[in-house]
This record gives C-alpha cells, sequence and structure tokens, in this order.
C-alpha cells in the first residue's frame, strides 16, 4: 500500500496600500484642499491676532475664535484621513459629517471676514487677515461643491417601469 501525501502552502501578504499612513491622501484634491484650507485659516488667524490697533474689539476676536475653531478641525479631519482613523469608527457617516462642516464653516467664515473688513479701519494687518479669510471662504465653497459630487454622485435621471 502506497500513501500519497499533497501538502497546500497559503501565503498572505499585505499590499501597501493598506498600510498606517494614507500616504496618497496627501496628493489627492480632497488632502490638497484641506491644507490649502488649513494654511489660509492660520494665515488669517495670524494676521488679525498680530495686528495693533484693533478698532473693533469684539468683531476680532470673533474673527480669532472662528478661523481657529475650523482650522483645528479640518486639521483634525485631514489627520484623520492621512492616518486612517475614519475607516476605526464606521458607525459615523464621515463624508456628510464634512459637508454639514464644511457648510457652517464656509458661512461662519465668510461673515467674519466681512465683519473684519468692514471694521479693518486702514489697518493692513486686519485687512490682510480679512483678505485671506475670504480666500479660506472660496476654499471652503470648493469643499462643499466636491463633498457634495461624492456624496450623491450621479443620480439616474429616468425611472424604468
Amino acid at each position: 500500500m502506497s500513501h500519497t501525501v499533497v501538502t497546500t502552502t497559503t501565503t498572505t501578504t499585505s499590499s501597501s496600500g493598506e498600510g498606517f499612513l494614507n500616504l496618497g491622501y496627501t496628493r489627492s484634491v480632497q488632502g490638497l484642499l484641506k491644507i490649502a484650507q488649513v494654511v489660509a485659516l492660520l494665515i488669517a488667524f495670524l494676521c488679525v491676532h498680530c495686528a495693533r490697533g484693533w478698532t473693533d474689539f469684539s468683531a476680532f476676536r470673533y474673527f480669532e475664535v472662528v478661523t481657529l475653531w475650523f482650522l483645528i478641525a479640518f486639521l483634525i479631519f485631514y489627520l484623520m484621513y492621512v492616518f486612517r482613523l475614519q475607516s476605526k469608527i464606521p458607525c459615523i457617516n464621515w463624508t456628510m459629517t464634512e459637508l454639514l462642516h464644511y457648510g457652517v464653516g464656509t458661512i461662519l467664515v465668510f461673515i467674519a471676514s466681512i465683519v473684519a473688513a468692514v471694521k479693518s479701519g486702514g489697518v493692513s494687518e486686519l485687512e490682510a487677515g480679512s483678505a485671506f479669510g475670504f480666500i479660506a471662504t472660496f476654499l471652503l465653497a470648493v469643499s462643499i461643491w466636491t463633498s457634495y459630487k461624492v456624496t450623491c454622485g450621479s443620480q439616474p435621471t429616468s425611472a424604468s417601469v
């Protein structure tokens, strides 16, 4: 009697796309847009914070609070996607969360930039901060558009009966 023994070996490999960091996100349109938003908000905040001769204390404090809040929020979103943390909490719809945050951020940064522009009183640092606030508003509006396209996608226009 002869016996035949068959040995099967299975090898599992991990691709580089499943690593700890998502470096592809840093080069994507959404990643570059988030970096530009953070930089614009940081410059706007620093221009107003370092300015001398505020004409309206409460208006520029509001500008500082709004720009700093959304600067930190968008930095957290960016780091979340770079470190793939959104996949660890699947119960939250991160795309809709971002879309909502972008909507609120666009409105509040726009209002803060208008107030800063009106109350600047010819102080160049305050005018520069307001200008970067408007740039950040534009970048946030672009993010709303890209998030909306990702969230809604292409919907069929005709119903088949």
